[in-house]
C-alpha cells in the first residue's frame, strides 16, 4: 500500500490540537480515519494507539521541561489507568468480530465523544466562573491529591481508551478540571500528556497482541503526529484556550453524530444549527459586557485629559 500523505496531514493537525489542549487524540483520530479514510473502526482504534505510544511522549516531554506537570498526580493516575487500558483491549476482542463488534464499538466511540464534548462546555463554564486562568507567570498553586478518586477517574478513562481510544485527554483532563480546578491549564494539559503515556504504551500492547494493528496507517500517522504535537506543545502557554475548546466540542460533536451513523445532509444541518446558535449565545454575552465609560485623567500640569476608550 503506498503512503498516504493526506493522512500524515491530517494526523499533522490532529497532532497540534493534542499539544495545545492536551485533547482531542484518539476522540479526533480515530473517527477521521473511520470516516475520511475507510480505516475499519477497530483497526482505526489499535492503529491510532499504537501511534499515540510515540506521540505522546514528544508532547510530554516538552511540558516536563517547562515544569508544568504534577508528578503526584500523574502516579496515582496510572495505578487505575494503566491495567484498566489494558483490560479494555480484552473487553473489546470479546465483542466477537464482524459488523457486529464494529457498530459497537463505533457506538461507544460516539457515546465517549459526545461526553468529551459535554465536559469541555463545563470547563469553559467552570474556567469563566473562576475568572478565567492564572497568569501564565503566576507560580504554580499548591493542591491536595485525592488518591481515591484519582484512582478511579485513571481507570473509567484507562477502560474507555482501550475500547475506544478515546479518553486519554478528552475525557480524564475534563476529570481532573473538576477534581483539581486549582490548577493552571497548561499543568492540566502536561499532567494529563505524561500521564497518558504509559496509559497509551498498554493499551497499545493490548492491541498489538489482540487488535487490528496496521502499519501503513500508524506509519502515516506517526509522520504527522510527532512534528505536529511538538509544535502544539511548544505554543501551548500562548494558545487561545476558549477558542480551542469551542472549536474542538464543535468538531467531537460532528465526529460522535458520525459515529451514530447520521446521514451526511442530516449532519450538515444540525452544524450549522449549532454554529449558529453559539454566534448568537457569543454575540448575547458580547452585548453584556460591560463598556468602559470616559475617564477624566489628571495630566503632569495640573489640567485635565479626557480620554474615551473606544468601544468596538
Amino acid at each position: 500500500m503506498d503512503f498516504d500523505w493526506t493522512m500524515a496531514l491530517g494526523s499533522f493537525l490532529v497532532a497540534v490540537v493534542v499539544g495545545l489542549t492536551g485533547m482531542g487524540g484518539g476522540a479526533l483520530m480515530t473517527p477521521m480515519l473511520v470516516t475520511f479514510f475507510g480505516v475499519s473502526p477497530l483497526a482505526a482504534v489499535s492503529s491510532d494507539l499504537v501511534a499515540a505510544a510515540v506521540m505522546k511522549p514528544v508532547g510530554s516531554a516538552v511540558h516536563y521541561r517547562q515544569g508544568t506537570i504534577n508528578m503526584r498526580l500523574v502516579a496515582w493516575l496510572c495505578v487505575g489507568s494503566v491495567p484498566a487500558a489494558f483490560s479494555g483491549v480484552l473487553v473489546a476482542r470479546a465483542l466477537g468480530d464482524g459488523e457486529g463488534v464494529q457498530r459497537v464499538i463505533e457506538i461507544a466511540m460516539g457515546t465517549a465523544l459526545l461526553v468529551a464534548a459535554a465536559g469541555l462546555v463545563v470547563r469553559g463554564l467552570l474556567a469563566r466562573r473562576a475568572g478565567g486562568d492564572a497568569p501564565d507567570g503566576a507560580e504554580a498553586p499548591e493542591i491536595t491529591v485525592r488518591p481515591l478518586p484519582t484512582v478511579l477517574v485513571g481507570a473509567v478513562g484507562g477502560l474507555v481508551v482501550g475500547i475506544t481510544s478515546v479518553g486519554s485527554g478528552s475525557l480524564i483532563i475534563v476529570a481532573l478540571l473538576a477534581l483539581y480546578p486549582a490548577l493552571k491549564a497548561n499543568q492540566l494539559v502536561g499532567t494529563d500528556l505524561l500521564q497518558a503515556v504509559p496509559l497509551v504504551f498498554a493499551a497499545a500492547l493490548g492491541h498489538l497482541l489482540f487488535g487490528d494493528f496496521r502499519m501503513e496507517v500508524t506509519a502515516a500517522l506517526l509522520v504527522g503526529s510527532v512534528p505536529g504535537v511538538y509544535l502544539g506543545s511548544r505554543i501551548s502557554s500562548r494558545a487561545p484556550g476558549g477558542l480551542i475548546r469551542r472549536a474542538l466540542a464543535f468538531v467531537l460533536v460532528a465526529s460522535a453524530l458520525k459515529m451514530f451513523g447520521v446521514p451526511l445532509t442530516a449532519l450538515a444541518w444540525i452544524l450549522v444549527a449549532m454554529l449558529a446558535a453559539a454566534t448568537a449565545v457569543w454575540l448575547v454575552q458580547r452585548n453584556r459586557a460591560p463598556r468602559p465609560s470616559a475617564t477624566v485623567l489628571a495630566d503632569d500640569t495640573g489640567g485635565a485629559d479626557e480620554r474615551v476608550d473606544q468601544r468596538v
